[in-house]
């Protein structure tokens, strides 16, 4: 489908809609929503859902005219970003960054609000919260925050912007910060790391007791979705998971399950990974590895009624089902 020339009353407008999470957040709601789903793409030959409509969508920065877009849009969900990147080589990554993630989010809030937009969902990151945890002490949605890397000072910095719009406005708006997601069509970390298992390589990571939460695509989709209009997120920052937090070396178990492999895990001792990940300048990737993240959701149920809907190992399941039948074209 082309471009929308008339405007679509009550529509929800999901920026990104080309990206891991966007697509996904369109093709769930457009399934279950009663509203008009419409998709801001770089690229209208996208492939979604026939009945979404695709509004093309301009730079994300700071000057950029996002009226054509919002006509008749009363739900913002702004999912595009400048993501995280293991090598970032722009001269100045904060600034890159703030360009996009903060000016540019701000810039497409303020013209939300001003077209009567009601409601502005904004995908932040759990980087806003930092970078770990220390075991049985997770992050919570109220505690304050602690950005460390570009990526999650830029994140931290759109929320507090958004905030005070909502403070000075009537549109509201909700903040989630999701943990790692993982789902069909990851790329990345994730992604790698089924590429390893599947071929059987042997990983020094079975004797790693550490704790990191994670979320599914299917579960963040659909907390989400229940944010668009549940009262009770107006204005809220929520942090989003699985609910159960798995060790490294559990998840790479169950994964390898999974993908119906044995996996070839080495108990070598975490202190000695650690070390040796120093020695090669890899520290970031260590604590990825061996260092906790865990997130407390029990403000999600509390608030909004709402428990991860998908148990992990049967997201496990279709995540390595995408990956098995993809690796065979």
């Amino acid at each position: 489908m082309s471009d929308c020339a008339a405007p679509t009353l009550g529509g929800i407008l999901v920026t990104g809609a080309n990206g891991f999470v966007g697509r996904a957040l369109v093709e769930h709601l457009s399934a279950s929503q009663p509203h008009p789903v419409v998709a801001a793409v770089r690229r209208t030959d996208a492939a979604l859902p026939s009945q979404v409509s695709k509004r093309t969508a301009p730079d994300l920065g700071p000057g950029a005219d996002w009226s054509p877009v919002l006509q008749g849009i009363d739900c913002v969900i702004h999912a595009a970003a400048r993501v995280h990147v293991m090598q970032d080589t722009a001269a100045d990554p904060l600034e890159a960054f703030r360009q996009v993630n903060t000016a540019g989010t701000l810039a497409l809030a303020a013209q939300a609000a001003q077209a009567g937009v009601r409601r502005f969902v904004f995908i932040s990151s759990i980087k806003v919260n930092g970078e770990h945890t220390l075991p049985g002490q997770p992050f919570s949605a109220d505690q304050a925050p602690r950005p460390s890397d570009p990526y999650g000072i830029s994140k931290h910095e759109a929320e507090q912007g958004l905030l005070r719009l909502a403070q000075e406005t009537a549109m509201e708006v909700v903040i989630v910060r999701p943990v790692l997601v993982y789902g069909p069509g990851v790329g990345a970390n994730v992604a790698s790391m089924m590429r390893w298992l599947a071929r059987g390589v042997p990983l020094p990571l079975g004797a790693i007791d550490n704790r990191r939460s994670l979320v599914s695509l299917a579960n963040l989709v659909d907390f989400v979705a229940l944010c668009v209009a549940h009262p009770q997120a107006a204005n809220q920052i929520f942090l989003v998971s699985d609910g159960e937090d798995l060790s490294t070396t559990d998840l790479l178990r169950r994964m390898s399950r999974a993908l119906g492999r044995r996996p070839l895990l080495l108990p070598v001792p975490a202190a000695c990974l650690a070390w040796a990940a120093r020695l090669l300048g890899k520290a970031g990737v260590a604590q990825r590895l061996l260092g906790s993240l865990q997130v407390d959701i029990e403000k999600n149920e509390q608030r909004l009624g709402w428990q991860p809907a998908v148990a992990v190992d049967v997201a496990l399941q279709a995540t390595a089902r995408h990956f098995l039948e993809h690796q065979r074209r």
